[in-house]
């Protein structure tokens, strides 16, 4: 039965970092968002709900509004639970990329992530400046280097796991499972057709 529940976590898991992968990917290509200050954010953030509240029937809504808005509220919370471990909304994702696929080269996680190289560059930057992160030249070809948790980063990932579940809980409120799953699977498509148009 405990091996039961531990495969479920994992799965779980597994999901649930795919599922903050296609928000923040899919946030990306549709707003361009970079935080710089949580206090700014949570004006912004309470102004658009406020706004939203009162939107005109007549009005055509875009779901790419709904997708900046769900991005910009769940880095708020993740931000400020996240705080005490020095870990930026911009770099738990990296982070938890890396523990779940270590050793993993630089490369490898900007695409795993769909995120261009140069933010995944400075978020592993920040996690090694943390350290949380650790470089080794890949044994096989000096030219590359594979990336590690530190003994640091590998007791801060579970925390920071416990985080994520928390906001998940809160996007699911009200939600079936059924009704979930379709949800994250519509927004892959939504992600495959925005990466089909910047490849032409």
């Amino acid at each position: 039965m405990q091996a039961n529940q531990r495969m479920h976590r994992g799965t779980d898991n597994s999901h649930l970092l795919n599922f903050y992968n296609k928000i923040v990917a899919i946030a990306s290509y549709i707003a361009y968002i970079t935080i710089s200050c949580n206090n700014i954010l949570l004006k912004e953030t309470s102004n658009l709900s406020e706004r939203w509240k009162h939107t005109d029937k007549h009005e055509t809504e875009s779901h790419g509004q709904y997708i900046s808005a769900i991005y910009r509220h769940m880095q708020v919370l993740i931000s400020a639970e996240l705080e005490p471990y020095r870990i930026g909304s911009g770099q738990y994702i990296f982070l938890m990329a890396i523990a779940s696929q270590q050793p993993i080269t630089q490369k490898a996680l900007s695409e795993k992530l769909l995120i261009d190289k140069t933010t995944t560059a400075k978020a592993v930057a920040k996690l090694e400046s943390e350290g949380y992160v650790r470089r080794e030249v890949d044994s096989s070809d000096n030219r590359y280097q594979q990336l590690y948790l530190t003994e640091s980063g590998h007791e801060v990932a579970p925390k920071v796991q416990e985080v994520l579940d928390r906001v998940k809980s809160k996007t699911k409120q009200g939600i079936a499972d059924d009704e979930y799953d379709l949800f994250v699977s519509q927004l892959k498509i939504v992600l495959r057709n925005l990466s089909r148009q910047e490849e032409r």
